[in-house]
């Protein structure tokens, strides 16, 4: 009967090398860029999408849209929080 190696304790930890500046950058800008975008665009679509199912007009395009940007403002500040008590 074989038994395992036991693996010494650092190499079961993984360790993280830091990110460089220009990559928290690159990375802090995509979050950014979704959480702006995403409910905004997903308010738009759907928004034309109940209209249409509905037959009113701009009435869920427009809901939709304020929605959309009100969770894209409130997402945002969120990050900024989340930044600023990293600092």
């Amino acid at each position: 009967m074989s038994t395992s190696p036991r693996l010494s304790k650092k190499s079961q930890t993984t360790s993280r090398k830091p990110l460089s500046a220009p990559m928290i950058l690159v990375v802090t800008g995509l979050d950014t860029t979704w959480r702006a975008f995403v409910p905004t665009i997903g308010g738009t679509f759907a928004g034309i999408g109940l209209d249409r199912l509905f037959g009113t007009s701009p009435v869920f395009l427009f809901v939709l849209l304020a929605a959309g940007t009100a969770l894209s403002i409130y997402l945002i500040a969120r990050q900024l929080i989340e930044v600023r008590k990293q600092q």
